[in-house]
C-alpha cells in the first residue's frame, strides 16, 4: 500500500521526475562486470526510450562510475547516480522503486533480489545462480499460475537484458498484473524457517530404514 508514496518520495529525493507512471528501476550494487553493470550501461539507452526511469547506488570500476555519472549529468529527470554506500537510502531506493535489476554474470546466493521480494520491488535478473533458485520469471504460465515473482533472462548480452526489461515495463503498465506479481513476491519466505526444515527432513531421511 506504501509503494507509491515511497516512489514519489524517492524520485524528490534524488531529483528524478515525480512521475507515478513512469517504471523505476533500481540498482544497488558493487559496479563491477560481475555484477552486470556493464550490461546495465549498454541498455541504458532503451530504457531511456521507454519512459523509464533508473536510479543507482554502488561503487566500484571508475570507468563504470564515471559512463553512470555521465549518464545522469545527460538525463537529470531520468536518471540519477549515487556513488558510495549508504544503508539507510539503500533501503529508501529498493522500497521506493518498481524493479530491482541484478543482472550478474554469476551470484552464489545474491541478497539484493530478497530484499526486493520482501519490499514488492519486482526483481530483474540474470537466470543464474541463487537469483535463478528465488525468483520465478513472469511468463505466461507463471502469471497463469500465480508463482511468477520478477524477470528474468539468460545470455549475458545488452540485447537479452533489454528484452526482460521491455517486459518488465509491459507488465508494470498493467495496474491489476502488477499488483498480483507484487503480492505473489511478497508472499515468499526464503527465511531459514523453511531451509531449516528441509535440512531436517534430509537429516532424517539418512538415518530412515532401508
Amino acid at each position: 500500500a506504501g509503494k507509491l508514496r515511497n516512489k514519489i518520495a524517492l524520485q524528490k529525493e534524488v531529483g528524478l521526475e515525480t512521475s507515478p507512471a513512469a517504471p523505476l528501476f533500481g540498482v544497488v550494487s558493487r559496479l563491477t562486470a560481475q555484477k552486470g553493470l556493464d550490461l546495465v550501461l549498454a541498455a541504458l539507452p532503451a530504457l531511456l526510450r521507454s519512459g523509464s526511469q533508473l536510479v543507482l547506488q554502488g561503487t566500484g570500476d571508475p570507468v563504470l562510475e564515471a559512463a553512470f555519472n555521465a549518464a545522469a549529468f545527460a538525463h537529470p529527470r531520468q536518471v540519477a547516480v549515487r556513488i558510495g554506500y549508504d544503508e539507510t537510502f539503500a533501503h529508501r531506493l529498493i522500497a521506493g522503486s518498481d524493479v530491482i535489476m541484478v543482472p550478474s554474470r554469476f551470484e552464489p546466493c545474491g541478497l539484493t533480489q530478497l530484499y526486493g521480494l520482501r519490499y514488492g520491488t519486482l526483481p530483474l535478473v540474470r537466470r543464474v545462480g541463487g537469483l535463478a533458485d528465488t525468483v520465478v520469471d513472469a511468463s505466461e504460465a507463471a502469471v497463469r499460475e500465480g508463482r511468477a515473482t520478477g524477470f528474468s533472462f539468460d545470455a549475458a548480452t545488452p540485447a537479452a537484458l533489454e528484452a526482460a526489461l521491455q517486459r518488465a515495463v509491459q507488465a508494470h503498465a498493467q495496474p491489476e498484473l502488477w499488483r498480483r506479481l507484487m503480492v505473489t513476491a511478497m508472499a515468499q519466505d526464503y527465511s531459514w524457517d523453511g531451509a531449516a526444515q528441509h535440512y531436517m527432513a534430509l537429516y532424517a531421511s539418512l538415518f530412515a530404514p532401508r
